[in-house]
């Protein structure tokens, strides 16, 4: 996810049972993880809020809940299999499976942005180089590679690679090791790895800039929801948490699916794009005021914040005092995902970094104990294993 992505005020049929549902997690019980033999135990060391953890659903995932951000993207190129196990592997509770964009024959396919320049061999090919264009994406000029431009045959010629190799060069390690999954090859792995594993495998979708591909006569959302009946996942109680920036995305999937939804909201000056595209004023910082979090409570179970909404920074990148966003959206019911947690230096707040290397590890565990301690229900990480560790250290503090 990252972004800046919004909408028509709907009720939203069913939205009060799943809401219910989604707020469970605030109760779930700490449920087992299947994973290296350090991640198990804190996994299994979750609080159980709600005593029995029976119930199924939300109810059987630990709190606070550790999302595998693009699977392990801390250690392997993101929207792969091998990514997307290894999260599995170091006790991750949902694997966010995937950012979907669509090919140009109607197919869902798992990439962080439809551009493919920087996360795949694209550039390599010469066969597609003719295909490398500008496009306006959500107001802004974007060269590359787009997914839109190819059909599903040919994307799968291509192998990813690591998107930010600057700052994870061991990761390149595995570059064109994996291609690129189809979602519907997600939601069969998702079974696949249920079976091995032997507990509920979750993934956490998201469609990516809606809008926009709407407008090219290739709407995300009826195909999100073919594919999840298709495979009777479409139900409230399905392992699948589906994830917007805009709003509108959302309301949508309500009226085509029961699965728990959840807003995506980036810094608090930005707009949905789906706002700018329909001429709604309103800005993030509207959205999580108690009048806008009601609003997305109407349609959605959940938000995903960006860490800055729940602690802002000072100018010097130090974390100052936390918001009530997390005690706001608890009172609508809605529950906070927010992202994105990542070990490097450069991504921590600056009163948790360690000496000067960019991209060297500082001190994540303070930080995670930081954001768990307002309240939040989950955190999305790129690095799973020190997010169930850092939830170990939290519980049993």
């Amino acid at each position: 996810m990252q972004g800046t992505q919004g909408s028509d005020q709907q009720a939203g049929g069913g939205g009060t049972g799943r809401r219910a549902l989604l707020g469970a997690a605030v109760l779930g019980a700490a449920g087992g993880v299947l994973g290296l033999s350090g991640t198990a135990g804190a996994a299994e060391a979750a609080p159980s809020r709600s005593g029995s953890g029976r119930g199924g659903g939300l109810r059987s995932l630990p709190v606070p809940t550790i999302i595998g951000h693009r699977g392990a993207s801390g250690y392997r190129p993101e929207h792969t299999f091998g990514s997307y196990e290894l999260a599995l592997d170091l006790g991750a509770d949902i694997v966010e499976a995937g950012d979907l964009v669509p090919t140009r024959d109607g197919h869902l396919v798992c990439r962080h942005e439809p551009e493919i320049g920087g996360t795949t061999d694209v550039a390599e090919h010469p066969e597609f180089a003719a295909r490398r264009t500008t496009k306006v994406l959500d107001g802004v000029p974007t060269t590359g590679w787009f997914t839109e431009d190819f059909t599903l045959a040919e994307l799968k010629t291509l192998r990813a690679v690591e998107r930010i190799p600057a700052n994870r060069p061991h990761n390149t390690l595995y570059n064109g090791r994996w291609e690129i999954p189809t979602f519907e090859e997600v939601l069969k792995w998702q079974d696949e790895q249920t079976r091995k594993r032997g507990k509920q495998v979750w993934i956490y979708p998201e469609t990516k800039h809606p809008t926009y591909f709407r407008k090219l006569g290739l709407g995300l959302e009826e195909r999100v929801a073919k594919l999840l009946h298709r495979h009777g996942k479409d139900r409230r109680n399905s392992p699948v948490v589906l994830q917007s920036f805009e709003p509108t995305s959302l309301q949508r999937l309500d009226k085509l699916v029961d699965n728990p939804l959840a807003v995506l909201l980036s810094t608090a000056d930005s707009r949905p794009w789906d706002f700018v595209e329909t001429g709604d004023p309103r800005t993030v910082a509207d959205l999580i005021t108690r009048a806008g979090l009601r609003e997305i409570a109407g349609y959605a179970q959940g938000i995903g914040p960006t860490l800055d909404l729940v602690i802002p920074k000072d100018a010097a990148g130090n974390l100052t005092e936390p918001t009530t966003l997390v005690k706001d959206a608890h009172a609508v019911g809605l529950v906070l995902h927010p992202y994105t947690m990542r070990n490097e230096n450069l991504f921590l707040p600056a009163d948790f970094r360690k000496g000067t290397d960019a991209d060297g590890y500082g001190d994540p565990f303070g930080a995670f104990r930081t954001y768990f301690a307002t309240g939040i229900d989950g955190v999305f990480t790129d690095n799973p294993d020190t997010g169930v560790l850092a939830r170990a250290d939290f519980v049993n503090g």
